[in-house]
């Protein structure tokens, strides 16, 4: 029954954000979110744990905070791009976390990743090894904000 309201929200969502209603670019929306929730169904049936993430005030307080933290990491990005005064410096480093669901860690990898300037390229069980644009994307990182916020969702 999940997978049903899976569904329905998915596609729901898709329109949305799609903004085309003709039937072709409908069936089109269909057919991906059938799709998806088939890989999903059939993840679920291989490692046994299903993906339920059930959407919470605090999940999508996180949300928000994140598209604020990417609209801000996307102004420092073209700030260092177009001033040649700020320094582009990349570091590759190892940056500790104290998160212990994969989901979690999952949810923070991605969230790192989605942040313009950074990028997490190893992860492990209780590290990630991140590649950023300048030293300063590393330590906002290593102060925990971010994780703290996802370890705040309850996910």
């Amino acid at each position: 029954m999940h997978y049903l309201i899976f569904a329905i929200v998915l596609y729901l969502f898709w329109l949305v954000l799609s903004g085309h209603y003709t039937p072709m670019l409908m069936i089109f929306g269909a057919v991906s979110v059938l799709l998806v929730v088939w890989f999903i169904h059939r993840m679920n049936r291989v490692d046994g744990k299903p993906s339920i993430i059930h959407l919470s005030f605090k999940l999508a307080h996180y949300g928000a905070w994140l598209l604020k933290a990417v609209v801000l990491s996307n102004i420092d990005v073209a700030s260092r791009i177009w001033n040649p005064r700020l320094p582009i410096s990349p570091v590759w480093k190892r940056v500790d976390i104290k998160l212990s669901s994969d989901l979690q860690k999952t949810l923070y990898a991605n969230s790192i990743t989605l942040t313009p300037g950074t990028l997490t390229t190893d992860v492990k069980g209780d590290h990630f090894m991140v590649h950023a644009l300048s030293e300063a994307g590393i330590e906002d990182l290593k102060e925990g904000e971010m994780e703290r916020r996802i370890e705040r969702t309850g996910i």
